[in-house]
């Protein structure tokens, strides 16, 4: 409902202030400049849906502040004797540039010279900071043998810099200080804001891989195998990040949606036709000139679409607080019955049900600390569905220790995941 409350107050707005400038007031058309001026201050048009967003940079200071740290990381990277790029790997580098370009040109910011960067991490991460540098972990290169998941992660990362996301969460960060919000301070919200900017960045990023010829659906599978991998971590904190079994749902609804447009292998010849209107969004061309009451709609927008996205963002922290809480108490209700030895590296863990629900879809997990204070997780899937008294057990495999080194940490399981 906010929507189209908002669309129909900025639409009595942008009337009102165009009856008095149409019947001659000059004084309210130089205010509505004025407000307008301010409007541009603080704000900028959203590359993809053509809305008013919260930013006070340039896309010149943008692209400035964002390259100048990731050219700190680059220098540290050299005085560390570490190489990037081709010297690093080059088959890697190679694929990465290749797919980094035909996701570029078809691209909202196509027009801007960009560049890819391969650095040395095992984590499976890539990331962008505004500018024009895109930064990929050989971690995730590794893991991503599918060029069109490489897409898909690649689009993602453009996008955040089209939606203006980094300047966006900072300027309400300062909003919020200076309006005293107690509420934009907390962990939770700031983790919901970024969930909101991730999930836009993917549908963005999946469009982007349909147009250049990529699977949509490959993001989809990224997401569903992590999910496999590594559970869904729902009861220890609050996400940044949609939790892996709904991200692998969101996208492949969005896949859904923009298959049609999908050519196997070519570059979609209406892509910037589709970039501006398509089954995702549909771009607001225009906007009333300053000293016509667009001053005072560009202002009432920029306020309007702020406090949404406030908004949407409370919402999602107490939807994720609800989850935890839920599988927290269900989480008590779990005794452990049974830990037994498999081998070296394994042991099975058997617990009792003690809930008055059936519980499905259930992962357990382990939190193990070692004694330098290291803390790592491990999760088992637990196949059906475990009713009320019933006993249920999963495995736990180590990677870099051996069971006999379980008796000098501290050890939690806990429940990861389940749906009643």
């Amino acid at each position: 409902m906010i929507p189209i409350t908002l669309k129909k107050i900025t639409q009595f707005f942008t009337i009102l202030a165009a009856f008095f400038i149409l019947n001659g007031c000059q004084t309210l058309a130089n205010v509505d400049k004025g407000l307008y001026t301010v409007a541009d201050a603080i704000s900028e048009k959203d590359r993809v849906t053509g809305r008013r967003s919260l930013s006070m940079a340039s896309r010149q200071q943008q692209i400035a502040q964002g390259n100048a740290y990731i050219d700190q990381i680059l220098k540290k990277e050299r005085q560390a004797g570490r190489p990037i790029n081709a010297k690093l790997d080059r088959k890697a580098y190679q694929r990465l540039v290749r797919v980094f370009d035909r996701i570029h040109q078809i691209s909202h910011l196509r027009h801007e010279r960009w560049q890819p960067v391969l650095i040395k991490r095992d984590s499976f991460n890539a990331f962008t900071t505004g500018g024009t540098y895109i930064v990929v972990h050989t971690g995730l290169m590794d893991q991503l043998s599918e060029d069109a998941e490489l897409a898909a992660v690649i689009g993602h990362e453009i996008a955040h810099t089209v939606a203006n996301h980094v300047f966006e969460r900072q300027t309400h960060q300062t909003a919020a200080v200076l309006s005293g919000s107690s509420t934009a301070r907390q962990n939770s919200y700031q983790a919901a804001f970024t969930h909101e900017s991730e999930i836009e960045a993917d549908k963005v990023g999946i469009l982007y891989a349909a147009l250049a010829g990529y699977d949509p659906y490959a993001a989809s599978r990224i997401w569903a195998r992590q999910y496999r991998k590594e559970g869904a971590a729902r009861s220890l904190f609050f996400h940044d990040h949609p939790v892996n079994s709904e991200r692998a749902a969101l996208t492949r609804s969005v896949a859904d949606k923009v298959n049609r447009y999908y050519q196997r292998g070519r570059q979609n010849p209406q892509f910037a036709q589709l970039l501006n209107s398509n089954s995702l969004w549909r771009k607001q061309q225009s906007e009333t000139a300053a000293g016509q009451g667009g001053g005072f709609a560009a202002l009432l927008s920029t306020a309007l679409n702020a406090y949404g996205q406030h908004h949407a963002a409370k919402q999602e922290a107490q939807r994720q607080s609800q989850q935890m809480q839920m599988l927290r108490l269900l989480e008590k209700q779990l005794v452990v019955r049974q830990e037994k030895v498999i081998n070296q590296r394994s042991w099975r863990v058997t617990w009792q049900n003690r809930n008055k629900h059936t519980l499905k879809n259930v992962i357990m997990g382990v939190l193990l600390k070692d004694t330098k204070g290291n803390v790592s997780r491990l999760i088992t899937h637990i196949k059906g569905n475990i009713r009320p008294g019933q006993p249920f057990s999963g495995t736990f495999t180590l990677k870099n220790h051996k069971v006999a080194d379980l008796r000098h940490m501290q050890l939690r399981y806990y429940l990861d995941d389940a749906k009643l």
